[in-house]
């Protein structure tokens, strides 16, 4: 999964949990919030994904 990916995940999800009745709900803010530090650093970002990725193939070799 790409960064990009990961970020348009993440905006969906925070859509999910959008409620105009309840503007404070814990779960949306916490998304809202995440998405947004994510989107302004998101050159930090695709590094972090770019590790914690390639972290993740050494684990799970390609099976054949």
């Amino acid at each position: 999964m790409t960064p990009e990916q990961l970020l348009a995940k993440l905006y969906e999800l925070r859509k999910d949990y959008q409620n105009d009745d309840e503007p404070n709900d814990p779960n949306y803010l916490a998304l809202h919030h995440a998405f947004l530090f994510i989107s302004y650093n998101i050159d930090g970002f695709k590094k972090y994904a770019k590790e914690a990725m390639k972290g993740k193939e050494s684990q799970n070799p390609p099976s054949a």
